[in-house]
Parts: C-alpha cells; structure tokens; sequence
C-alpha cells in the first residue's frame, strides 16, 4: 500500500459507544478516543467533535464498523437513534472512500491480524490456535447486542468475513426453567424473543428479574453491571445463578452457530462483556451446554472456544477492511 494511503480514520460505532482512532501507517492506531453515543444527536457531530479534540484534518479514506446491518445507503442504527445515508456522508466529509462494514463482521476480520497473545483459550482442544486457514470459524459477541459472523476460508488461503445479524434469531429454551423464562420475555418484548434479548448485556437484568420473581425475592440489581458484581464480588446466591444460567445460554447459543455454519475451526467470543469474567466462564455450564447436542456432542467435542483480549477489535476489523478496499483500488 503507498504511503499518500494514510493516514486513514477509522471507527467503531456501537450501540453505547463510538471509538475513533487514526491509522498512521498499516494497522498503527493511535489518537483513540471513545465518545458516549448519547452525548451526541448524529453519528457526523461525534466525528466532528473526535477530529476536533485530536486536532486532526479529516484524512481522505475513512473506514467504520458498525452494530447494524450493511446493506443499503440509508443506516438506521438498531440499539441506537442515530441514521444519515452513506453516500451523503461521504459527499458532507470529502473523503476519497467511506467505508461501513457490520462490526461483526469487522471483528471477524480483525482475528485475521491478531497474534496469540490477543487470543485466549477458554476450553477445547488447543490445536489450531491462532486462527486456522483452512477451517471455517464463528466469532460471537454479546455487548449491548449480540454479534455474529464467522470466518470461511476461500481455498486461496485466505479468510472471507462473513456478514449477518444471527443474534435475531429465535431463542431456544433448553430446559422447563428457560420455557418459563422465555415467556417471561414474551410478556415484555411480544412474541419474537431473539437470543440477544437474553444474552445482551441486558440480558442479565432480564433473567435476574425473572429469577427474582420466580424466588419471590424483591429485585435489588438495577443494571447488568450490578448483577455481574453481584455474582463476582458479593457473591450473591441469586446473582451467581443468574450470572450461571447466562453462561449456560451462551454455551448452547454458541454451539448453535457453529453447527449452523460448520465452525469447526473454533469460537472466538469478543464484545465487552465476556472479558469481565472470563474465569467464571470457564468453571461455569458453557461447555457441557457447547457439547450437549445429542447426536453432534463429538462433532462439538474437538472445536476450540477462544475469547478475544484485544483491546479494540473492532477498530482493527475496520482498518483491515479499509486495507482489502483500498488494495482492489
């Protein structure tokens, strides 16, 4: 890639948070910042007011991930008010490319450039760490959605990231207590209860309230952050349960994926809240629920579970896919 490339801006634009870094020379970031999304009435004033903090002149390639779907000009943003046109965007900033990509999608692209240090082993075999060329992969993020895309290699040696928004899809009860559960949810979101509606962040609120009703026990945890500290440090019996069967529910969601898309290669599970407790997961029910597939549990029994301990993944996904744009150019 010449250097008249960078620098180059890049983002990752989430439903609670967007982070802004420049990209000074192949996947070099610096000058991060992260803005709160609410303190900002548009997607183009939170970038007015990055380059502005920094002092930085808009540079000519800009690449964003964002937490939505990629498929059209017009971008409504699903955990978030904010909207505006791609092509419009690009005309109002002047850039040479304006590149949106879903940030999953980005996330996926981004383990294609992470070394083993930015990836730790949860459980399974250990073989094929980092990333293998040759074996299809799922990435899977719970934050304030839920992420889903996956690695399929092209048979070139190189990884295609796919694109998609499989944390909508139905969420499936395991046992009689989850049947309760989701029709718990169903008193509160109608009939269509997505799996992100139970592993999001708020997630965990959803699930501790119905445990607490369930126990009788007045709600006492107002937010995910609550619940989570509840089961880490005050060890709370409702909360552990809570923080329990949430971790179970990602095991069986996980297994889902990689059954669906024959990700034999590994799971990678990113978003910001599986780094918060990543040693309760490991001595928690994700793997016996991962495995607990009847006819498939050996297909499951050899596929890795990594977790992503990159710092800003999806900033990295974006400036990887900027660099595949700018080198068909």
């Amino acid at each position: 890639m010449t250097a008249d490339h960078y620098p180059r801006l890049v983002a990752d634009i989430g439903g609670t948070n967007a982070r802004f870094a420049i990209e000074t020379e192949p996947f070099q970031l610096e000058h991060l910042l992260v803005l709160p999304c609410q303190d900002y009435g548009t997607f183009a004033a939170a970038m007015a007011d990055y380059l502005a903090q920094t002092a930085m002149v808009i540079p000519r390639h800009v690449g964003i991930a964002i937490a939505n779907p990629v498929t059209a000009d017009n971008i409504r943003m699903t955990n978030h008010h904010w909207h505006f046109s791609i092509r419009a965007m690009q005309k109002q900033l002047g850039v040479d490319t304006f590149l949106l990509v879903n940030d999953f999608r980005a996330q996926a692209l981004a383990i294609t450039r992470m070394s083993a240090a930015n990836l730790a082993l949860l459980n399974g075999p250990a073989e094929y760490h980092p990333v293998p060329k040759d074996r299809t992969v799922a990435v899977i993020g719970p934050g304030t959605g839920l992420g889903v895309s996956g690695l399929v290699p092209d048979g070139r040696g190189r990884m295609i990231a796919l694109s998609g928004e499989g944390g909508h899809v139905s969420y499936s009860p395991y046992d009689q207590l989850e049947r309760q559960l989701l029709s718990f949810a169903k008193q509160i979101y109608g009939g269509h209860v997505s799996a992100e509606r139970l592993l999001q962040g708020d997630g965990l609120l959803l699930i501790y309230r119905f445990m607490a009703g369930r126990n009788k026990t007045p709600p006492r945890k107002n937010t995910p952050a609550e619940v989570t500290h509840g089961a880490l440090v005050e060890y709370d019996p409702l909360c552990i349960k809570v923080l329990s069967r949430y971790c179970a529910i990602l095991g069986g969601f996980c297994a889902d994926v990689v059954l669906t898309i024959g990700g034999v290669g590994g799971v990678y599970l990113g978003g910001g809240i599986i780094p918060r407790f990543i040693d309760f997961l490991k001595q928690s029910d994700f793997r016996r629920r991962f495995e607990d597939k009847g006819r498939l549990a050996d297909y499951l029994r050899n596929v890795p579970v990594y977790v992503i301990t990159h710092p800003n993944p999806g900033l990295l996904g974006a400036a990887v896919a900027l660099d595949n744009k700018l080198a068909i150019k």
